[in-house]
């Protein structure tokens, strides 16, 4: 979903932050600075958040921004696909997170998994790359990239009681989909999902 106001504050806040990074005359930092604020103030001012919490959020990094990235497992059984309830909206989305610092796409896909599901997991091939700006999803003070991996089911049984982040699990027919949590996934992408774990083709699709 494409917000001017939201694309605008973005770019501030990673043009500000890698001027702090790479700035050295102190005149300059001091103006970099005054960017971040501003970015800073146009989401306190759109979203009605509170300055500080926003700081926390969206400009508290150190060095040069970059795309933050989602992993997400795309498990197919009897061409039923593995979902989890999320129990921040009570909706459903594929197995996955935010990628871990020293684990592959590969290894968050398996964790995320087991950790939200209770299935073992076997990485087979990377179905898509999308930016999630170009997707129905709702806003996000964040640039993401998401990471769609095909997984084949290897063992373990579905959680029976609920985690910390998921309170559901189960397969679901391309036809029989439940609320999705479009935060996470959108209808569209779960729909070329089931077409592109189908194919045998190496296909990836982009953005």
């Amino acid at each position: 979903m494409n917000i001017p106001w939201l694309d605008w504050a973005k770019q501030i806040q990673a043009i500000s932050q890698a001027g702090l990074t790479y700035g050295e005359n102190g005149y300059d930092l001091e103006r970099y600075e005054a960017l971040r604020k501003i970015s800073v103030e146009m989401m306190s001012h759109f979203t009605d958040t509170p300055m500080d919490k926003v700081t926390d959020l969206f400009a508290s990094e150190q060095g040069y921004q970059t795309p933050k990235v989602d992993i997400r497992a795309v498990i197919l059984q009897e061409n039923k696909l593995l979902l989890v309830k999320e129990r921040a909206d009570g909706a459903w989305a594929l197995p996955g997170g935010w990628a871990d610092i020293g684990l592959t796409p590969s290894e968050v896909a398996v964790k995320e998994t087991y950790e939200e599901a209770g299935y073992e997991v076997k990485p087979v091939r990377l179905l898509a790359v999308l930016d999630k700006k170009m997707h129905a999803h709702p806003p996000s003070p964040n640039h993401v990239y998401k990471m769609f991996i095909l997984c084949e089911l290897t063992g373990g049984k579905a959680h029976e009681e609920a985690g910390l982040e998921t309170t559901g699990v189960g397969f679901f027919g391309e036809n029989e989909l439940p609320p999705l949590s479009v935060e996470r996934n959108t209808l569209e992408q779960l729909q070329r999902m089931f077409e592109l774990a189908r194919g045998a083709a190496s296909e990836v699709l982009l953005d």
